[in-house]
């Protein structure tokens, strides 16, 4: 038995490092991990001042079955109503506060942000399809699937402006949403920031070279807008007017986690859902590009490594990007929007079938004194 285990360690000593090395040499096509960029962050991430780490202990499901992997959330007060966009193309809403869930439209690919429109519609970043706009009366309308020239691989974030400007990511012209983490892997520049003008039927790329770009939320007095690049773990701030038009500056980075969509809640504070919480693993795979390649490799030709995916949550923020509260889980995954209405904090996950909804005014995190 010792001879054979002797046997097996010997031929391993020979045929890993022939391995490595092939994997080293080999470039796959379409495939080019690069390192990270010179300023992002391994030390220790921001946090909060309260942190309420048990979040699906305190949360309440909503339409349970009836929405499978809700992406993210506009609200209409006016109607009382709920709108997100769900894995099967549908772009469902739900009563609030009941809770009843209705099919409103379809927009023939998959919905992700959403965002309503000045005249009652909704604007939808459909993954596959677009810039869409869907009309009061479920019309469904493409606004625009290209910019410069270049067509859109992963249509993701979306917000409007009181002016009725449309604000909007693709968050990769390479590889489309069923390839997204391919992107992630591969961690190169390929999002944009742009901008649509329904008055112009314009669109405008603002910012190129983004890490997987995001979630848009425009800021309150409407001279800026924070947009979220999901790879490097930071939101950014773009100057929509004044002095700094047309510039970026920091907003926050070095969170605790890949952010996603990020929603501003009329109250001082945006909400950046954290898709899903930094690990051991994912800084070694974001320190060296090798190991991505690797990764990558395993998971086309043998076997799918798992990704290791907890810890999901939200992180809220003042209006100068300073923290304040955070909600995580060890059981939560890909919680990709997080939405406040009156006293509830409502999000989704793309693992589940549902909303799920947390009260507010009994979490410490937020009745505590010390937060503001």
């Amino acid at each position: 038995m010792a001879g054979l285990l002797g046997g097996v360690k010997a031929v391993l000593l020979l045929v890993v490092p022939v391995l490595l090395a092939a994997v080293a040499l080999y470039s796959p096509e379409g495939f080019s991990p690069a390192p990270m960029p010179r300023e992002y962050s391994y030390g220790a991430a921001v946090s909060a001042p309260r942190h309420e780490a048990r979040a699906l202990a305190v949360s309440e499901r909503v339409g349970e079955g009836r929405l499978p992997a809700p992406e993210d959330m506009a609200y209409d007060a006016a109607g009382g109503w709920l709108y997100t966009g769900c894995a099967d193309g549908w772009v469902r809403r739900v009563s609030v506060p009941g809770g009843d869930v209705e099919d409103w439209a379809r927009t023939g690919g998959r919905p992700l942000g959403v965002a309503l429109a000045p005249d009652g519609g909704l604007v939808v970043a459909d993954a596959y399809v677009g810039l869409l706009k869907v009309s009061p009366d479920k019309t469904v309308e493409l606004l625009t699937d290209e910019a410069e020239g270049l067509k859109f691989a992963l249509t993701d974030g979306v917000d409007v402006a009181a002016d009725g400007t449309i604000y909007f990511t693709d968050a990769s012209h390479k590889h489309d949403l069923a390839h997204f983490m391919v992107d992630v892997l591969e961690a190169r520049p390929h999002g944009r920031l742009m901008s649509f003008d329904p008055s112009t039927r314009r669109t405008t790329v603002l910012v190129r070279d983004l890490y997987f770009a995001n979630g848009v939320a425009v800021s309150p007095d409407q001279d800026s807008l924070v947009f979220c690049e999901t790879v490097v773990r930071r939101c950014s701030r773009y100057h929509i007017r004044g002095d700094k038009k047309g510039t970026v500056d920091k907003f926050i980075d070095n969170l605790p986690g890949f952010p996603d969509n990020i929603r501003y809640d009329g109250e001082g504070r945006y909400w950046i859902a954290i898709s899903a919480g930094r690990t051991l693993q994912w800084d070694v795979m974001t320190k060296h590009p090798f190991v991505r390649k690797l990764v990558y490799l395993m998971g086309k030709h043998v076997v799918e490594i798992p990704q290791n995916l907890k810890n999901s949550g939200a992180m809220s923020v003042s209006l100068a990007g300073e923290p304040v509260s955070m909600y995580s889980d060890p059981g939560l995954v890909l919680a990709t929007s997080w939405l406040k209405v009156g006293d509830y904090l409502y999000y989704g996950s793309l693992a589940k079938p549902f909303l799920s909804k947390i009260n507010l005014a009994k979490s410490p995190a937020e009745t505590s004194p010390e937060v503001i």
